[in-house]
C-alpha cells in the first residue's frame, strides 16, 4: 500500500469512528428522551419523513465509511455469494438498535424506520461495490 493510500485509509477509518460515535450519541439521546431539545431532532420533526430520511443518511454512510474501513473486505455468507463485512456490520448493529426499542419506555419500534435503514445501506452497499471495482481496474 503506498503512503498515500494509507493515510486516505486512515482518514476514512477516523472518519468512520468519529461518525458512529456521533450516531451513538443521538440513540443515547433518544433513548434517554432528552432530544427533543436537539435541532437535529427538531429538524426531523419539521420535515416531512425527516426521521425516515436521517434514518437513510446515518446508516447509509456509515456503512460506506465501514466498508471503506475495512478495505471492502467481503465473506461468504452461507454458500449463496459474497457480502461487504461492514455492510453485515451495520445491518446487524442497525437491527439490534431498532428491536431493542421495544424495551424502553421512550421509543417506538417502526417498520418505517427500519425500511428507511435498508434502503440507506442498500444504495450504500452498491456505491461500495462501484468504488471498490473502481479501485481494482487496472
Amino acid at each position: 500500500m503506498t503512503r498515500q493510500a494509507t493515510l486516505i485509509h486512515r482518514v476514512t477509518l477516523l472518519a468512520s469512528v468519529g461518525f458512529l460515535a456521533f450516531i451513538l450519541w443521538l440513540i443515547y439521546m433518544a433513548d434517554t428522551g432528552t432530544g427533543a431539545s436537539n435541532i437535529l431532532f427538531k429538524m426531523s420533526y419539521r420535515l416531512s419523513y425527516g426521521d425516515k430520511i436521517g434514518h437513510l443518511l446515518l446508516f447509509g454512510p456509515l456503512t460506506l465509511g465501514v466498508n471503506a474501513s475495512l478495505k471492502f473486505k467481503k465473506i461468504q455468507l452461507g454458500g449463496r455469494g459474497n457480502i461487504y463485512l461492514g455492510t453485515l456490520l451495520v445491518a446487524c448493529f442497525v437491527l439490534t438498535e431498532e428491536l431493542s426499542q421495544y424495551f424502553l419506555p421512550t421509543r417506538t419500534v417502526e417498520a418505517l424506520d427500519l425500511l428507511a435503514d435498508s434502503v440507506g445501506i442498500t444504495f450504500f452497499t452498491w456505491l461500495s461495490f462501484w468504488i471498490d471495482r473502481r479501485q481494482n481496474q487496472p
